[in-house]
């Protein structure tokens, strides 16, 4: 950038501008997590979606001649948008009847038993219809970016059949055209098994799915719980998605250790989520093979546990963590991921810099889209959020409270 150049947006006098970018293209971890890369009194200036500048208010007439439109961000932080790297988005329906009983104590696990759970919502979508789904996606997408997520991951999981699975990964296709977020599609066939079918005759299906499959998914996700799918049964479902291409996901340690942590070392997936009840050879395993923990601190509070993912212990044993809200309509339905922000730092004792790190830069290392979202550097897509606050340790301290006022997607003022 030698010479002055136009740019189509340029914000400038942030009090704070967060950068939340890598040293060494990796996931931050150890202490590198607590760095977000802060620029005081920073600028920022996009062209064509693109960011192409970066730096202090001071440095942008050496390098900006014109902009189309100039935001003063004086007294407010400017970050990349949220990355949602675990959500459950599509589905019809709710299940406030189960919040009912969950507060009389019910388990989650009871519920599931029962036919409610996830058995429930995949009644409902079933019967739902494509445009009814997608509108009812569409909604929810619009009002995560209303809260500053602009990029999202959503899994299929609610149609357990390969006709009902494929429709919610098609419906996940349609909302990255009529949305301004990009979506990344995972197949989580194996979410449970479905009413009236043996769990043998699911899991062939699964298998036979996967390959017809394979062009609407990036990622294929197990849940692999207690009587839900066991060990085994993840690693022989894994195992052939990976030999078709797949990139791997696990839902893992979330109600019981069953050890998963370290089947998703030895297949060196991409991340493991939840790790309620990680054991510390499972945080060895996830260490060694670079596996990320994303770590759902909603889920444990919705669902009234006293048990929450480890994530000090994580940080000092090495592994990269990122933060999800994992939207569903039984165990997280909330759309904000300034909460979970907040709740990584109330819950499981992280930093304010840690937790904006997690549930930026390495979300998107966590879905496989740190080399275009995530942070703020030149070359990456123009995601920007700007908050209503002078500095970052506000942004869980006023929880529940949505402080974004303005959101930038692929370059464009989307709010």
């Amino acid at each position: 950038m030698s010479s002055k150049i136009k740019v189509d947006i340029l914000i400038i006098n942030a009090s704070e501008l967060l950068t939340c970018n890598t040293i060494n293209k990796k996931p931050k971890t150890g202490k590198e997590l607590s760095n977000l890369g802060i620029i005081k009194n920073g600028a920022i200036a996009i062209k064509d979606g693109k960011i192409v500048f970066i730096g202090k208010t001071s440095d942008v007439r050496k390098k900006i001649i014109s902009a189309k439109q100039t935001i003063d961000a004086k007294n407010k932080v400017v970050m990349p948008g949220f990355v949602d790297c675990h959500t459950h988005a599509i589905f019809a329906g709710s299940r406030e009847n189960e919040f009912l009983k969950k507060l009389q104590g019910v388990s989650y696990l009871n519920i599931l038993k029962a036919g409610g759970g996830i058995l429930s919502t995949v009644q409902k979508t079933r019967k739902a219809s494509k445009e009814e789904l997608f509108q009812a996606g569409k909604e929810r997408l619009l009002k995560m970016l209303e809260y500053g997520t602009t990029t999202i991951e959503i899994k299929s999981g609610y149609g357990l059949t390969f006709k009902d699975e494929k429709k919610i990964l098609e419906i996940a296709s349609m909302l990255e055209k009529n949305t301004p977020l990009d979506i990344i599609k995972t197949y989580l066939g194996a979410h449970t098994v479905p009413k009236n079918t043996s769990k043998e005759k699911y899991i062939k299906e699964i298998l036979s799915s996967l390959e017809k499959i394979k062009s609407h998914a990036e990622f294929c996700d197990v849940f692999c719980e207690k009587e839900i799918f066991s060990i085994e049964e993840t690693k022989k479902i894994l195992t052939y998605a990976k030999q078709l291409g797949f990139k791997l996901k696990l839902h893992s340690e979330q109600c019981t250790t069953l050890h998963s942590a370290e089947l998703a070392g030895s297949l060196k997936a991409i991340s493991a989520d939840h790790l309620e009840h990680v054991s510390p050879s499972g945080i060895q395993a996830l260490k060694k093979n670079n596996v990320i923990g994303v770590l759902l601190p909603g889920v444990s509070f919705y669902l009234m546990g006293d048990k929450y993912a480890p994530a000090r212990e994580l940080i000092n044993k090495g592994v990269a963590i990122a933060i999800a809200s994992d939207f569903n309509p039984g165990s997280c339905p909330s759309y904000n991921m300034q909460l979970m922000i907040s709740l990584a730092c109330l819950k499981m004792k992280l930093t304010p810099s840690e937790a904006i790190n997690a549930a930026t830069i390495n979300a998107a290392f966590a879905i496989d889209r740190a080399h275009e979202v995530g942070s703020l550097e030149i070359g990456k897509k123009a995601d920007v959020i700007i908050l209503e606050i002078d500095n970052h340790n506000k942004l869980p301290y006023f929880f529940g409270i949505n402080l974004v006022e303005t959101v930038v997607k692929n370059g464009k003022i989307i709010i």
